[in-house]
């Protein structure tokens, strides 16, 4: 972080290939939009995916944000492209038409999205086991659910069906 003419700017750390820790919130924090909808949210990251590809370690969708953590290509470093390409394929897929200002008109958002999103360049075993268990507790956070494994919008469903296929349990 540095100062620029009296404001913190906020730089954004970039390596090919490296792991992040992303939240993604909506504007309106009290909105369902995400859960109301994840069949098109699926969809615009489905979509994404197909043109930039990614992985996805984890994730969990809850009603007005998002925890995920990506791992990009080894030559590639390009996640701010593809949340703009996540976030504008969803709203519009919403048909979203909600009030917007001229800073946001003339970066063509629609006002769904928080303009910004939280990212962490994960930096070690120790780093990503912590993120990963944050995106997994998120709805227990919440109080959305008691337990981990009772919320739908999760990745933690297919890490336990993968750990048991790998064990030979499923």
């Amino acid at each position: 972080m540095r100062q620029l003419c009296g404001m913190t700017q906020y730089r954004r750390w970039r390596r090919n290939g490296a792991t992040y820790f992303f939240t993604v919130n909506l504007a309106d924090r009290s909105a369902a939009a995400l859960v109301d909808h994840i069949d098109q949210l699926r969809a615009a990251v489905r979509v994404t995916r197909h043109e930039r590809p990614f992985q996805i370690n984890a994730a969990v969708i809850m009603p007005n944000h998002l925890h995920t953590i990506w791992t990009l290509p080894h030559d590639d470093s390009d996640f701010s492209t593809r949340w703009r390409l996540i976030k504008t394929r969803f709203s519009r897929s919403l048909g979203a038409k909600q009030p917007v200002g001229r800073s946001q008109r003339e970066k063509k958002e629609c006002g769904i999205w928080q303009r910004r999103f939280w990212e962490h360049m994960i930096r070690d075993d120790a780093d990503y086991a912590n993120h990963l268990q944050y995106c997994w507790e998120n709805p227990v956070k919440h109080g959305f659910v008691t337990r981990a494994v009772d919320w739908p919008y999760s990745s933690l469903h297919r890490d336990m069906r993968l750990a048991n296929r790998f064990c030979g349990d499923g």
